[in-house]
């Protein structure tokens, strides 16, 4: 049986990971996510898309930032947010590679 966490790179990897799967298996968050897929969205569309308070979805938001999973970016008044795909490939790629031969 070969073993993943023998190297340095992987374990730091799959401490990320593990904090990437944390991240995304919260409800809102994952829908969140779906929301993004299909590109840019405005923070207010968040918030009318989930129907939460602002306060409860910036914190979703936030959670995702420190994860690498969303950017953001400020245009005026708005903040702006889209899905990092390579950070989310890259973590999708290492799992399957934990679970799948």
């Amino acid at each position: 049986m070969k073993c993943f966490c023998k190297s340095n790179q992987s374990t730091k990897q799959l401490s990320k990971t593990v904090s990437f799967l944390k991240a995304v298996s919260e409800n809102n968050r994952l829908k969140i996510i779906c929301l993004l897929k299909s590109g840019e969205k405005c923070v207010c569309e968040i918030v009318e898309f989930l129907e939460l308070p602002q306060n409860l979805v910036s914190h979703h938001l936030k959670v995702l930032r420190e994860q690498n999973i969303v950017k953001s970016r400020k245009v005026g008044l708005k903040v702006f947010y889209s899905i990092k795909k390579k950070e989310v490939v890259d973590n999708l790629k290492f799992f399957n590679s934990l679970i799948l031969k």
